[in-house]
């Protein structure tokens, strides 16, 4: 298991960062731990991690097939970073009980999955990764997550419960845009992407009860255990986008109350702007 997340991290390039595993990198040996993760995964040319990228097309702009593509580029480079990070997590907080490194290493394989086809898409658009900036955005939030005294705990709260979450509102809404657009092809790889994201949530969600459970804390309690663990500047707030998909979030096994709290979560921003609006918290 160690061997390929370091592969990953320490290889630039993609053939290498996206070769899945095999059913022997499933075993776990507590005894032969890892040597420390990475801080940043290695890059071949081209497909360097640069500070801001332009906005991302509004899903209205695909009718234009450069903004599909673009579209395409971000969506496979948010994969390939979760391919990353997934595996630094494992070398991260390798005494993880082996179901949950397991769990991990199974997303890390779907993540490749998705991000080979968004990058199939991007090459009939005619394109390339190298072809477009890469943002480092979710890499710049891996030393928060890493020096947490939450743990492995900010690390699904970020990943699966932030991120993961957020993308059960943004892959549909794109899915639609590609449909519109007549992109039928695109629109099943974000509606694939979507239906796995649900299991994802729903690893996540289980994983921070599990980490309760050990740690004695009471695992029902979701918006303790997140709000615990999830690092600045995350929050429930970047957990959605402006459809909110509230089926999705049951069918991950997320409670009405923390469904109810990411749904009416305000940033900072937002609460400056507005503050009679309720705060984090259903009930405020």
């Amino acid at each position: 298991m160690y061997a390929i997340c370091r592969r990953i991290l320490e290889s630039g390039d993609l053939e290498t960062k996206l070769g899945p595993p095999q059913p022997e990198d499933f075993q776990v040996r507590p005894r032969a731990l890892p040597e420390p993760a990475p801080e940043r995964p290695a890059r071949a040319p081209g497909l360097e991690l640069v500070a801001g990228v332009e906005r991302l097309p509004r899903p209205g702009a695909l009718g234009d097939p450069r903004a599909r593509a673009l579209c395409l580029a971000r969506f496979a480079h948010h994969e390939l970073m979760a391919v990353e990070i997934f595996a630094w997590a494992i070398l991260r907080w390798p005494e993880l009980p082996a179901p949950l490194l397991r769990g991990l290493l199974g997303i890390l394989s779907d993540e490749q999955r998705h991000c080979r086809m968004y990058l199939e898409r991007l090459a009939a658009h005619g394109d390339t990764l190298a072809d477009h900036a890469l943002s480092d955005y979710f890499w710049k939030h891996v030393p928060a997550m890493s020096a947490s005294p939450a743990g492995a705990a900010a690390f699904f709260a970020s990943m699966g419960l932030t991120y993961e979450q957020g993308n059960l509102d943004f892959a549909p809404l794109y899915r639609d845009a590609f449909h519109r657009a007549g992109d039928e092809a695109s629109a099943s790889a974000c509606d694939a992407v979507h239906r796995d994201e649900i299991e994802h949530v729903r690893f996540a969600i289980e994983a921070l009860r599990t980490l309760a459970r050990d740690a004695g804390r009471d695992p029902e309690d979701e918006i303790a255990l997140y709000e615990d663990a999830v690092p600045f500047p995350l929050s429930a707030a970047r957990a959605k986008g402006r459809h909110f998909e509230t089926r999705s979030r049951q069918q991950a096994g997320l409670s009405e109350r923390f469904i109810e709290y990411v749904r009416t979560a305000r940033s900072p921003q937002e609460l400056r702007a507005n503050p009679r609006q309720p705060g984090s918290r259903p009930g405020d």
